[in-house]
């Protein structure tokens, strides 16, 4: 599976952006896909997760509320949609996919993703 993320860039405080991620291949709707984010100085961190058929979602607790995670498995794409953006949301943003797994706690971890995409700048002035 090869990921490529899109739809970054620069955005004031309270604005909105929408990430997308598209994949190759033909088992997308089978895979486990996450959104980390990493910022400056920083450890790569978990954003948001959502599972193959789209109804079960997870997030990190400082953007629940704000941050949506979908997906489109016709399009084989993933998407993140980002609003009301704080300043401390500025980061390289990450998709990536992974396979299933009995507890959701895992889906919080990198090491539950085989297949990273490049990244997406995401910038929030104040």
């Amino acid at each position: 599976v090869q990921l490529q993320a899109s739809g970054g860039g620069l955005v004031q405080a309270g604005g909105s952006l929408r990430l997308s991620c598209a994949a190759s291949g033909r088992t997308f709707s089978t895979y486990v896909m996450g959104w980390f984010r990493q910022a400056p100085g920083k450890e790569r961190e978990f954003v948001a997760a959502i599972k193959p058929i789209g109804r079960y979602t997870y997030y990190t607790e400082s953007v629940k509320g704000r941050f949506t995670i979908s997906r489109d498995n016709a399009k084989n794409t993933v998407y993140l949609q980002m609003n009301s953006l704080k300043p401390e949301d500025t980061a390289v943003y990450y998709c990536a996919a992974g396979r299933t797994s009995d507890s959701a706690v895992y889906y919080y971890l990198s090491r539950a993703y085989d297949y990273w995409g490049q990244g997406t700048q995401v910038t929030v002035s104040s």
